[in-house]
């Protein structure tokens, strides 16, 4: 596995890295498990320190930290910058609600006879984290912050792509005054991975990646008797119903399918529109695709950015090939093509019958599946026709139905008049093939800990 940064618009190498050596993952997990055995008995005041400075460090150096993503990965320099803001936003989030989240919980038995229990909260070791190179910060807050927060500690794995990503995140966390060993990036090999899950001090496994990366992490997770939660893929419906403010919606499709590229799990990747405003808003989506600008993302006018590699590129293109084969209708959107970089046109597949396999993939790139929907009812089951389970969302001018109908739809997530969201207070998570586990707010916090019973009893035996 060769941890290197290819500049996806120059298609350039810039630099390299080796793999991590056995003895400097051996080092990583003693270090790891020393850093703990301090790191769990300090107060919640010591390690909110650590995160309000790890999000000060990160707003006050966010242009630096940004153009290293816009570098490795390609995304757009404004989106980076976003992106950098959201990781600052969720270390405060737990330094700021981590210790009321992670309070004891009395249980309401009957003390009156004796009884008195609570579930207090312990953290347990050191969780690997195995992260994908589309929201390289991003990705990384989401389970290093509430994880810290806990009492816990991090060996990083990130995509081969991003290793200068995860070493920012790394001296990060250094310079934020995490001890040592608290938060360590290696660039392991597949080998080293499963020898790292094998490590007894090693209590779970956080990954977000493809559908097949998490179901070998799970089995070797398995095997190694280790929790683990996974955050896989996506292909979101996005609904737009007969009474939505049509132009409000397509201007939201356009974004919610083209930002980072289209190469987000929770891009909204099923356009499922109501048959009486269909034509209409094919014509207003159309347009609006037609609007983009791909280009250096380092330049504000640029709105498309190239894809993370050749191969991400070489991928959508079979993907899209196979797709046509099986009778599905492409429509090329003529964008400008640079004359260097990972670049794709926007492609709009109609005519996906449910026979087509492809009708159950996920794109990750700009293209985008329209389905026509007789009504509201099958618009659902047309939603629900997928392997994946991530986020989704409904465009109605009338939030009761629209709350209804949210009901129905088999994910984690649904929102109401805007594509899926991310935030820092906002949970994430999917079902079905999308993965199982949360992260964010009390419920990643808690995905990793001890949920420790402590009963008080005073009750004269039986006998």
């Amino acid at each position: 596995m060769a941890y290197k940064t290819v500049n996806p618009y120059t298609e350039e190498l810039v630099t390299s890295f080796p793999n991590s050596t056995n003895a400097e993952v051996q080092n990583a997990l003693e270090a790891g498990q020393q850093a703990f055995s301090l790191w769990r008995n300090s107060s919640f005041s010591q390690r909110s320190k650590v995160l309000y400075k790890a999000a000060e460090l990160l707003r006050q150096r966010r242009d630096d930290y940004a153009r290293i993503l816009t570098l490795e990965m390609g995304k757009l320099y404004t989106e980076a910058q976003a992106e950098t803001d959201l990781a600052a936003d969720i270390f405060e989030y737990y330094a700021i609600h981590a210790e009321s989240q992670l309070a004891p919980e009395i249980l309401p038995v009957a003390s009156a006879q004796g009884i008195r229990a609570r579930i207090e909260f312990e953290p347990q070791g050191i969780i690997l984290a195995i992260e994908p190179w589309n929201f390289p910060y991003y990705q990384i807050a989401r389970i290093a912050a509430p994880q810290l927060a806990a009492g816990n500690v991090i060996i990083l794995k990130h995509a081969s792509n991003v290793p200068q990503s995860a070493a920012a995140m790394d001296k990060l966390l250094r310079e934020a005054g995490l001890l040592a060993g608290g938060f360590q990036n290696l660039y392991p090999t597949h080998e080293q991975l499963a020898q790292i899950m094998a490590d007894p001090n090693v209590c779970g496994v956080a990954l977000t990646g493809s559908e097949g990366a998490g179901a070998k992490v799970a089995a070797q997770a398995g095997a190694a008797m280790k929790k683990c939660t996974l955050e896989l893929g996506g292909s979101d419906a996005f609904i737009v119903l007969n009474d939505a403010d049509l132009e409000k919606a397509a201007q939201w499709a356009v974004m919610g399918r083209h930002w980072n590229a289209g190469q987000v799990c929770v891009s909204a990747k099923r356009l499922i529109i109501e048959e009486g405003v269909y034509d209409e808003f094919l014509q207003l989506y159309r347009a609006g695709v037609q609007k983009l600008r791909m280009g250096d993302p380092m330049d504000a006018r640029t709105t498309l950015a190239p894809l993370s590699s050749r191969s991400a590129v070489e991928g959508l293109q079979k993907q899209l090939a196979e797709a046509i084969q099986q009778g599905a209708s492409a429509e090329e959107i003529p964008l400008d093509l640079p004359q260097t970089g990972c670049f794709v046109r926007p492609v709009l597949l109609t005519d996906i019958h449910r026979t087509n396999p492809a009708r159950h993939w996920e794109f990750f790139g700009p293209v985008s599946m329209l389905f026509r929907a007789k009504n509201c009812d099958e618009a659902i089951e047309i939603a629900n026709d997928s392997p994946y389970g991530l986020g989704g969302s409904i465009f109605t001018r009338d939030e009761a139905k629209g709350l209804e109908l949210a009901r129905r739809i088999n994910t984690g997530m649904v929102y109401i008049n805007h594509p899926t969201m991310v935030k820092a207070d906002l949970p994430f998570g999917g079902v079905k093939r999308s993965g199982f586990g949360r992260e964010l707010l009390d419920l990643g916090l808690k995905e990793f800990v001890n949920a420790k019973l402590i009963g008080t009893v005073d009750i004269d035996a039986p006998f």
